[in-house]
């Protein structure tokens, strides 16, 4: 896996997504303690704001921002995004309102909901070898759970020496080394596509993935994943803490344990997609947090939550959850054209924070009102909806490549003349012209 870092371009990039990761991780922590600071015990409905801006601003900004990322140059606007971001958390230390972290936090995450899809479609076209990129999904997921484990020890080392403020000049940090590691490298701008309406280019990226059956059923996908992972996410601390009566380190363990099951999966999927289809691998490690959640709902209604039980839940659940997460990538580069990737990687971005925005709330509330059992069977039945509604939006069998003919295409049509005119193969993509002549097969 990691021989792709070989790649100079790549290495940069994957440096500069780990440096920008570092530098979020010690944000997370210091808004909570800045959060404290400024509201004492209305902490948490503040903390609950700021994730609900940040999905916000991750819904409605990405598409648009989508919408034109094809008409700038790529490295210029990742540079300028950076530094938008590194600005916004420098301007952290010295609010004196809650609603100066509202405004601050609207715009950071504004920033990283055009960076981020952007960055996304970038990889494809630094690797295109199908293989490459594979294995740079794999890296980037390590990545990101590498985060959540570095992150918040490296937060408490110093904090042990100095204030929270500092930890927003590492924010900062983070930011600007990005900054610097994506402008020494020479980034694809794929040339865009005809000139396009504003409503055509904004809505463009959504119309393309929903047009695309198995977009349609990495959305579904996108469902499952965000019902198991707010289980985890949001209620770990209320069973390890509340229910179990843990001490702090326990509940460091726990998430330890979910970003383990991730990690794992990342470094055996890229050998595993090169034999197996991802629809199955995807459709399984679906499968695997839902048969997790219902297992520890079926442990703990029986004899009580016990730590080991919920450890090795919370594994299995993070194996599954990367599983899907890992391979959804290559659905994306697949079907889009070079210059459409930008929008298509902002829909998906757009579309699962969506999912997000509705089982965060949904699984604090289940666990509030009803306990660990029913949300642990709730969110299960809900990511088992994600997997039958995805079952029927994306069927089995339909490769990228489909055997199909264009029997009613005019003789002159480019695609006749490229392909030809009998029974040919080639990657479908959803575009205007197999809307106008849908294929056969």
């Amino acid at each position: 896996m990691l021989d792709i870092l070989s790649d100079r371009t790549y290495r940069h990039l994957f440096l500069a997504q780990v440096v920008a990761l570092l530098g979020t991780g010690l944000a997370t922590v210091a808004l909570g303690l800045l959060a404290y600071d400024l509201a004492g015990d209305s902490a948490a409905m503040v903390l609950g704001t700021v994730f609900t801006i940040k999905m916000v601003a991750y819904v409605g900004i990405a598409p648009v921002a989508g919408a034109f990322a094809d008409r700038v140059n790529r490295r210029r606007l990742l540079v300028v995004l950076d530094l938008v971001r590194a600005a916004a958390a420098l301007a952290l230390p010295f609010v004196t309102e809650v609603w100066q972290v509202y405004v601050l936090i609207f715009l950071l995450q504004s920033a990283s909901a055009a960076f981020t899809p952007t960055f996304q479609a970038t990889i494809p076209d630094v690797l295109p070898d199908e293989a490459r990129y594979t294995r740079a999904l794999s890296l980037s997921r390590l990545a990101y759970d590498l985060e959540n484990i570095i992150s918040p020890t490296l937060a408490a080392l110093l904090l042990a020496m100095m204030s929270y403020d500092t930890l927003f000049l590492g924010t900062v940090a983070g930011f600007a080394a990005s900054a610097l590691l994506v402008v020494s490298v020479m980034l694809p701008s794929p040339q865009a596509a005809k000139p396009r309406g504003i409503y055509d280019r904004t809505t463009r990226g959504m119309r393309i993935y929903l047009a695309t059956p198995r977009l349609r059923g990495l959305l579904a996908l996108n469902l499952s994943v965000s019902a198991a992972g707010a289980m985890v996410l949001v209620n770990s601390v209320v069973l390890v803490r509340g229910l179990l009566g843990l001490p702090e380190s326990a509940l460091a363990w726990t998430m330890f344990a979910f970003g383990a099951g991730s990690m794992a999966a990342a470094l055996l999927l890229p050998r595993l997609l090169d034999r197996i289809p991802d629809r199955p691998v995807m459709l399984s490690g679906a499968g695997l947090m839902i048969l997790s959640l219902l297992g520890l709902a079926g442990v703990t209604a029986a004899s009580g939550l016990h730590w080991g039980a919920l450890l090795f839940t919370w594994l299995l659940a993070g194996f599954g959850y990367s599983a899907v997460l890992t391979p959804s990538g290559r659905l994306l580069k697949r079907s889009a054209h070079p210059e459409d990737r930008p929008a298509v990687f902002a829909a998906q971005f757009a579309l699962s924070h969506a999912c997000w925005l509705v089982t965060y709330p949904l699984s604090g509330w289940l666990m509030t009102q009803f306990g660990a059992v029913p949300a642990l069977a709730v969110l299960a039945a809900l990511a088992g909806t994600g997997i039958v509604t995805c079952l029927m939006q994306w069927p089995g069998g339909t490769a990228g490549e489909i055997e199909h003919t264009h029997d009613d295409l005019p003789p002159d049509h480019p695609h006749l003349q490229e392909h030809g005119t009998s029974g040919h193969k080639h990657e479908v993509i959803i575009d205007d012209l197999h809307r106008r002549w849908p294929v056969r097969f």
